[in-house]
């Protein structure tokens, strides 16, 4: 299979035959692979999935009520709502990550309660938000 993909390739014009050579011998930063990983659990885990597959409303609007743009079901969602989650996620995964990078800066104590005050801040709004949506407007 190697040796009939490299005939293919090497058939190729020069240009494209050098932009398959360096993408195939391309070697990522382990930051660009952990910042790619954590933008596709936080795109899961916010219902970015569920948006693509079921192409849900927006937002509902009703005349009673007004504009909702969290689903009080569980079995549904808004647009607005993987939007919502998505945000609150990636607070928390940047309040961890702020909490990760304080621990660096033991030479600088300032610093670094700083940074562990608002990692910690970021990571409880972002719980304590989640668990609101979930407890008061889903009635889970």
């Amino acid at each position: 299979m190697a040796c009939r993909a490299e005939r293919l390739f090497s058939s190729m014009p020069y240009s494209l035959n050098k932009f398959y050579r360096r993408l195939t011998t391309l070697k990522p930063s382990s930051i660009v692979l952990a910042a790619a990983a954590l933008a596709i659990a936080i795109f899961l885990f916010g219902g970015g999935l569920y948006n693509l597959v079921s192409r849900p409303l927006p937002s509902y609007y009703s005349p009673s009520i007004g504009f909702m743009f969290v689903n009080p079901y569980l079995s549904d969602q808004f647009v607005w709502d993987s939007l919502i989650a998505t945000t609150l996620f990636a607070l928390g995964v940047i309040g961890a990550l702020l909490m990760y990078q304080s621990t660096k800066y033991a030479s600088n104590p300032r610093q670094a309660y700083m940074m562990l005050i608002v990692g910690v801040t970021l990571l409880t709004i972002s719980y304590v938000s989640v668990e609101a949506i979930l407890r008061l407007l889903k009635g889970a």
